[in-house]
């Protein structure tokens, strides 16, 4: 059992969970949370995304198109604890003949960075492509001074694999786009092995 943002109890619906973090879909009745993470310029500022406001009717348009989505698979992140939705995770562009994919995230809740979540979440999420969905590379792009996103990256399992240079402005100053991957030959699973496992025979 958990709380919801409007403080009602109830069950949450989870897919995988980690020691900090649990992923599970995203929902309908959660839009206007969704909306308030995308609206604070400190979480778009290291996306790709431009800092502009985003409107109800285009959060739901948004939640609708990822919905339906065959190339996507989309997770909202949940504080373990205490159920709270504090961000979300996704595969994107999959690919399931070449086995790739591209991975994004963002922490939307700011009292949640910084503590571990995003790590976990970024290594529950490679654990999902590799072990889950047979994939075999995951990659992403971080900008140079997003630095706690490049430390996450990292601990999870992603390498750098080249950059495009001054490519973003941000502080008055152009940073490189860096590209990193992970591939599922570099990855040991720390849940989903223990869940797709074929049946042992029966004596």
């Amino acid at each position: 059992m958990a709380t919801d943002p409007a403080g009602a109890v109830e069950r949450l619906v989870i897919n995988i969970e980690g020691q900090l973090v649990a992923l599970g879909p995203y929902r309908r009745d959660h839009i206007p949370v969704y909306q308030a993470w995308i609206n604070d310029f400190g979480t778009t500022r290291t996306l790709k995304i431009p800092p502009a406001p985003m409107t109800a009717e285009q959060e739901t348009a948004w939640y609708d198109a990822m919905s339906g989505s065959s190339t996507t698979a989309s997770f909202v992140i949940y504080e373990r604890s205490s159920g709270r939705p504090v961000g979300g995770t996704n595969l994107h562009d999959i690919d399931y003949r070449h086995r790739t994919a591209s991975f994004g995230i963002m922490i939307g809740a700011p009292d949640y960075r910084g503590k571990g979540y995003g790590t976990e979440a970024t290594r529950l999420m490679l654990d999902y492509a590799f072990t889950a969905l047979g994939l075999h590379s995951v990659m992403l792009t971080v900008y140079a001074f997003n630095l706690a996103g490049q430390r996450a990256y990292a601990k999870a399992g992603f390498k750098e694999i080249g950059r495009r240079r001054e490519c973003r402005w941000m502080g008055g100053r152009l940073w490189d786009e860096i590209y990193v991957d992970c591939l599922a030959t570099e990855f040991v699973s720390p849940i989903l092995d223990r869940v797709f496992v074929p049946d042992e025979p029966r004596s």
